[in-house]
Parts: structure tokens; sequence; C-alpha cells
């Protein structure tokens, strides 16, 4: 999408200095980590503002250095605190985790003077974020940005832009139409030796004064680091090429770099570029679409996601949903309880879907009341593929809901499922009817071996295994509307649970399912909005060491580490954390380190069966205590998989991947899916081989007609004969190339004013023709940016490229903007 004004911080990924790139531990540099969270801080204020002025509400800047809560409290969305620190920590996650996936490609990096490979990262990695919000697919968004976001910040601090003179941002680095300026050419010399230590004039005077573009080379392999004659390197410990004539470096990643003393200034180019690549994507998106990236609504943070069974024996169960819809469409639009986010997976057999995802929720409505039951006649049905489908669909840490009266015919998915729940930390309640318990006609109820699998996987999530019978349902669903936003213990087994409960909670919900049951609640006092994030990381193989995330299960026997992350309070602290077995009294505590913004948690070793994350801490002088609601696994399998994040349709897409284990000659079962249903080809069996590993590929292909904007998450599993498994879960967005880079145009038709000195007492107005030029895409759509006045939108009847447009308004009201957006998110102003 072009646009057009026609004016009348996750995971924080720890890595040793010396990494290839801006510093990522926090300290007296700026890092990769800080610029981001800088400029992410900033767009958001702004776009907050822009906001409240388009609704008519105030609006008032945080006074001092701008934090996540004073934010989210300038912008009115105290609900979205955890939300929008999760998307700021995938965005800084994707972005710092370059220096590891892409440690040596100097692309990633504008290392080696590849500045077109540099600029390529950049530009698609745009276009496919602007296509995904497009789409809504905001998860997929984030990880886009982060990447690009890396190659974007490293080009202020390993070329010679600073050195050159220039003060703002190279405004064609974001834009693949126009050239960067002059590039050194292969054969031409660009550095001499520094001077000792003193590496402030080891670039050539002509280089500098023909303003002509390097960057340094770089290696880490002795002896056979290269860079052609007369070239400049990046610099540094970990360089090799530095010490190959000419010697020295250029790099201004941190203070102590070769080019240190032009840290600042490279530091804060970046962050303002940053800041202007948001604003590029905030303008194709629009102000709530962008807030919504960044994990920011006016209403709850929460979707409010349905897997619905539609056969015919459904019918009073879809009434159900019906009315609670109705009841908390009605009830909380407008409000701060209001779902940012609506998903529908309707599914029986042999369909699933199709999907609805949206952000309105008359559209939500309309595809609720669309329901129609029908079909069925067996007894299982689809329902873990529709839940496969909402897991990979719903923003991470989400509720989703299925209700069902059939068991599940797919139960090879179960593994799968849980993969899911674990990676996206996401709660599913399960609403079952005509089960053993609820109905005592053998012949149409739920076998219980067949409902044990929905409790399994609601236990694993942390949520709820309802049975209950059809005329109970109604009052079954009042779980959804009291669905809380806090990590709740949710304990399985335990006779007596102790939890702590912060002075200030409002609200304490407990759920107990099952016959029977009774139980005392003692001393509830309140919901605190105070919060955790909990990723698994590991030691990095690469060259620079630290820590990397894990996208899959810890490693069961061996020391292992977790990141945790605070939300809902600048001021809260971490004094202990703690996993606790689903199934008995042991606990395993952690060493906590502090870092900015999070804690590293040491573990002797991982529990090898289910196990929670406990945190506890203080919050001034009240003490706190969280426990995640995903039970979490450890397995003695390790696979990896990294992949190129784009993915074009009709061409095969490889993933290769890599499986370990402690023996020799064990086969191990593969199953790879992944919720588009993409043709894939994969081994289904692979022999761990000597060196205690083995190899595969899993390749997709994307039918031509895929949109671009799609994401596809690929769960690749891997299983012994004994029933050890581990997973990896991919996420990929669908890019089609963008051959239109021409930004909307705006042509003024006539203007009318006839304003005097009383400006109330007249008006004035315009129209104008809006289009996409002949090789265009077409324009998307035009509204009104700024202005008090009455706007008007229509298509040009002889040309459906072409939007006429019209405005009038007071003379008090002498300015306007509009916002024209093409098909393919240019952006131009």
């Amino acid at each position: 999408m072009a646009a057009l004004l026609c004016a009348v911080l996750p995971l924080i990924l720890l890595l040793n200095p010396g990494a290839e790139g801006f510093g990522i531990l926090p300290g007296d540099s700026l890092s990769h980590l800080e610029i981001t969270e800088k400029a992410i801080l900033n767009s958001t204020l702004y776009a907050c503002r822009a906001l409240a002025q388009t609704e008519g509400t105030d609006f008032t800047f945080p006074v001092g250095t701008f934090t996540f809560d004073s934010v989210i409290s300038a912008c009115k969305a105290t609900q979205s605190s955890k939300t929008f620190r999760l998307a700021v920590y995938l965005i800084t996650y994707r972005n710092v985790r370059v220096d590891i996936q892409h440690a040596l490609n100097g692309s990633f990096h504008f290392d080696e003077e590849l500045f077109a490979g540099g600029r390529a990262i950049i530009t698609e990695g745009i276009q496919a974020v602007k296509a995904n919000n497009k789409l809504e697919n905001y998860d997929a968004s984030r990880q886009q940005l982060g990447v690009l976001l890396h190659p974007l910040q490293d080009y202020y601090s390993h070329t010679n832009w600073v050195e050159l003179g220039y003060t703002a941002p190279n405004p064609n680095l974001i834009r693949s139409d126009t050239s960067l300026g002059n590039i050194a050419e292969p054969t031409r010399a660009t550095c001499r030796n520094c001077d000792g230590d003193d590496c402030t004039n080891n670039i050539l005077e002509d280089i500098i004064a023909e303003k002509i573009q390097t960057s340094g080379y770089f290696g880490v392999v002795p002896l056979t680091s290269t860079k052609p004659p007369g070239k400049c390197s990046h610099g540094g410990g970990v360089d090799q090429t530095s010490n190959i004539e000419p010697k020295g470096g250029i790099n201004k990643d941190t203070f102590s770099a070769s080019h240190g003393h032009l840290h600042t200034k490279a530091a804060n180019l970046a962050i303002t570029a940053t800041s202007q690549l948001l604003e590029d994507i905030r303008g194709a998106a629009g102000d709530k679409e962008f807030l919504q990236m960044l994990g920011i609504s006016k209403g709850s943070s929460k979707a409010l996601c349905f897997v619905i069974d539609v056969t015919s024996s459904m019918s009073d169960d879809i009434e159900a949903v019906k009315a609670v819809t109705n009841s908390i469409i009605n009830t909380e639009v407008g409000t701060e309880n209001e779902p940012s986010l609506y998903i529908l997976v309707p599914f029986n057999d042999p369909d699933v879907g199709p999907l609805t995802k949206t952000s309105d929720p008359t559209v939500f409505k309309t595809a609720i009341d669309g329901l129609s039951p029908s079909g069925g006649g067996d007894e299982k049905e689809l329902s873990l593929s529709g839940l496969q489908l909402a897991l990979t669909t719903a923003p991470y840490n989400s509720e989703i809901f299925l209700f069902t009266d059939a068991g599940a015919k797919d139960t090879y998915l179960k593994s799968t499922v849980i993969a899911l729940i674990e990676r996206t930390q996401t709660v599913v309640n399960f609403l079952i009817t005509d089960t053993p318990s609820t109905n005592r006609r053998a012949q149409d109820r739920i076998a219980a071996v067949d409902a044990q699998i929905y409790k399994d996987l609601a236990q694993a999530s942390g949520g709820q295994a309802i049975e209950v019978s059809k005329a109970d349902l109604p009052n079954a669903t009042s779980i959804i509307t009291e669905a809380s936003i806090s990590s709740t213990p949710k304990p399985w087994s335990h006779e007596t649970f102790l939890f702590t409960v912060d002075k200030n909670m409002a609200k304490v919900i407990v759920y107990m399912t099952g016959s029977g049951i009774n139980f005392t609640l003692t001393s509830p006092s309140g919901q605190s909005p105070i919060d955790f994030l909990v990723d698994f990381v590991e030691a990095s193989q690469g060259p620079f060491g630290g820590f990397d995330t894990l996208e899959t299960r810890p490693k069961v026997g061996v020391v292992g580490y977790l990141v945790v992350t605070l939300t809902g309070s600048d001021s809260a602290t971490v004094s202990g954390v703690t996993l606790v077995e689903a199934e008995g009294p042991n606990t395993v505590a952690g060493v906590v380190t502090a870092q900015e913004g999070s804690y590293l948690v040491k573990f002797a070793s991982f529990p090898s069966g289910q196990f929670v994350v406990q945190v506890k801490g203080k919050d001034g002088t009240s003490d706190f205590q969280r426990q995640s609601p995903t039970s979490f696994t450890a397995s003695n399998l390790t696979i990896t998989a990294i992949a190129e994040s784009l993915l074009t349709p009709g061409t095969p897409f490889v993933v290769p991947f890599t499986i370990s284990a402690g023996e020799v000659g064990v086969n191990i079962t593969i199953r790879a899916t992944n919720n588009r249903g993409f043709t894939s080809t994969y081994p289904n069996t692979l022999v761990i081989e000597s060196g205690n590993s083995t190899n595969g590929t899993v390749t997709l292909s994307a039918p031509l007609n895929t949109p671009s904007g799609s994401d596809v998450t690929l769960t690749l599993e891997a299983e012994t004969p004994g029933g050890d498994d581990n997973y990896v879960v991919l996420r990929f967005s669908v890019f089609n190339t963008v051959t239109d880079f021409t930004a909307p145009v705006c042509e003024l038709l006539s203007l009318r004013s006839n304003c005097s000195v009383n400006c109330s007492l007249y008006e004035w107005s315009f129209s104008a023709r809006v289009s996409d030029g002949a090789d265009g895409t077409g324009v998307e759509r035009v509204s009104l940016k700024e202005g008090n006045g009455t706007f008007n939108s229509t298509l040009d009847p002889q040309n459906g490229n072409i939007t006429l447009v019209s405005y009038s308004a007071s003379c008090c009201s002498p300015t306007m903007q509009l916002l024209a957006v093409d098909r393919v998110s240019h952006f131009h102003q």
C-alpha cells in the first residue's frame, strides 16, 4: 500500500560484547534492544495522539523518559500492558537474533560493501510487514519487522555514512526504486592502517571528499579470513580481517569500537531511521491498525476465539454460542472489556473453516449468526484440525473456547496441538456436551477416552474441559465473559494449594470442575496488573557466545535457562522463579540474575515431566506471585531448523533441520504439518547417525494464488520409539514480488474559498482526483487524515482506479490532509 498525504524491546537475547552489530547487552553504549525500544515507544505515542485527535479525546505526552507503563497510560490502554510488552519483546527478539542466525551474512549487517543485499532485506521486509498488516497477521508483521530493523540500524554503525558528515538518515534505504548514493567500486581502496589504537582517520580522504559509501569486511576464522586489497575492516577482537592490511576497523557499535567516538551519532541516526520506518508502516496501515500490530487496543487486549463443531447435533450448542456472543458484543463494545480481535473456526468432517478473523464485532456477529448446523452421522469430527488453525491464527497468550459433542477424528494432531500450545502459551477451554457424565444414552455420548484427550489438552494449556449437558450449556458459557487476563495458578492434583493474592486485587475467579467437590477459599483480595512473559533460552553455539532463544522444548537433565519479563509495572522486581511439577509436589528453584528489563534464570536441570513456571517478587512493599497457565515439558531430543522467513508462491520453499539424541541407531518418527494445508514433503523416519545427530528437509509449496501477507506456521515434530518427542514451530510470510513503486497522485480539480475576517460565517471547499498512475496497482482507500470538515469519496464511474474526493469546512478550520493508500503499501507524504 503506498500512501499519500494530499495537503491544501522477549525475548531479549543476551550476547557477549563484540557481537556483529550494535551491542546487545544494555550498558553505556546503546544496543539494538534500546534503539528499537526507544523508537517504538516514540512512534506509539504519536500514533496514540493522532488516534485521540481523530476521536476527539485528550492526549498528554508522558513527563520524563518514556517507559512501557507511561506510554500505555498516555494511550489510555492499560489492559494492553502485557500484549504491548509482548509485541515489543517479539520485535526486539527477532532483531537481536539476527546476530546469531545470520552472523556471517554480510547483507544483514551492511558489511563487505553488500549495499544491494542489505537494502533488499529492508525493502522486501517492509512490503511483507505491510502485506501482513493488511491481512491482520500481526504476529508475522512483528517477526518481519524485527528482522529488517537489524540491517537498517547496522547501516549507521557499519558503513561510513556518519563519517561522510550526514546528520540525517539515508531516505533511500527504505526504497527499492532509488539510488543509495555513490558506492565504492570493488577495486577501489577505502582505508589505510590505523595509527596504533587510533582509528579516527583511517578512511581515505578521497572517499570522504567524494561522498563514497563503504563498509568494513568481517571474518571470524583465523588464517582463512580475507578482504580485498585496500578495503576497510569491521574491527574489534572477533574480526580477523582487522589484522590484515589495512589494519583496524570502522564500526561504531560501542564506545570502545574502532570508531567508537562516533557511536552516539550512529545510534541516534539508527533511532531516527527506525522511527521513520515505523512512520512509513503506520501511514500505510492506519493508526488503529499500527497500534494493533504493537499489541495496543482501546478495549481488552484479549482475542475472543471460538472453535465450533457445526454438525447437525450441535444446533443447541451453536445457539448458546450465539447468545453469549451477542451478550459480549452488546455489553462490551466501546468499553475497556471489548475484545481486540474476534476469531471463528467452524469444523465438522471433512471440512475445517472458513476462518473468520476480524477486529469488527459486527462482522464477527454476522459470521456467528451465519453458522448453519448440518451433516454429521459418524461419531467423530475434525476438532483438533480446527484447534490447530485457531492456535496458529490467534495472538500469543490468547484464550480459545472449543465447543463439541463429539470426539476427535484427527487424534494424530494431539502432539502438534500441544506443541502449539506451549509455543504460543495459549489457554484452551473445552465445553463438551454428551459425555458419559452428562448423557445416559450410550449410543449418543462421547467415549471417556475421547473426552480424556480434551482434558489432557486443557491441562497442558491451563484451561478447562467442562463436561455439561446441552440444557446446562448456556450457564457454562458464563466462563467466557468472566475469563481473566491474569496468569492464575490452576493446580490439578494438589489437595491444598496456597497462592499469593496482592492487596490491590479487585476480583478473584476460581474454577473447579468435577463432581462431589468441596472447597474453601480463604482471604481473597484482588487482581493486579502485574504479569510475566517467559521463554526458554540456551547457550548460543554461534561465534559470539551468549544465549539464544529456544523454538523447541528445553533439554532434560542438563543445566538450562529461561528469561522472565515482567509486565504491568515498571517498579516490580523478581525475587524467585521456581519450576513446579504438574503432577506431584516436586519443585526446582532457579538462580535469578537481573538484566535490563528482564531476568535470566538458571536451573540445575529441568523436570522430566510436565511443569509450570512460578514467579515471585515485590512491587514496592507488596509481595506478588504468578504462575504460568501453560504446562511445559522437557525432552532428550533436540531439533533445530532455520529458514528464510519469506515464502514465494509457486517456488519450492526448503526448510533444513537437524535432530540430535543421546544415542546412535534410534529410529525417529517425523511429522510436519502446516496451518495452510500447503503441499509438503519430508522424510517419515530418520535414523540417528554417528555424532548423535541426523539431518532432513521439509519442502513446502504455496499455490500461485496465495495472497501476499498470508502467514504460514510449520510445526515439525520428532518422536522416539519410547514416546519422547520434541518440536520446532516456525512462522513464514508469503511474499509476492512488488512491481508497483509509485505512490498515489493527488490532483486538485477545484478550490473555492470566500473566507473573510469573521471565519465562522463562511466555508471553503475543494475537489480532487486521486490515482495510482498508469502502471500502479490502484487506489485502495482514501480517508481524512486531519481536518474538521465534511469529507466524501467515490469511485470514478469511468475508471475504477481513480477516486474522486470532495471536502468542505468552516473557514475557521483552514487546513486538512488526505491519506491515500494503494494496494501494495508504499507511503508518501
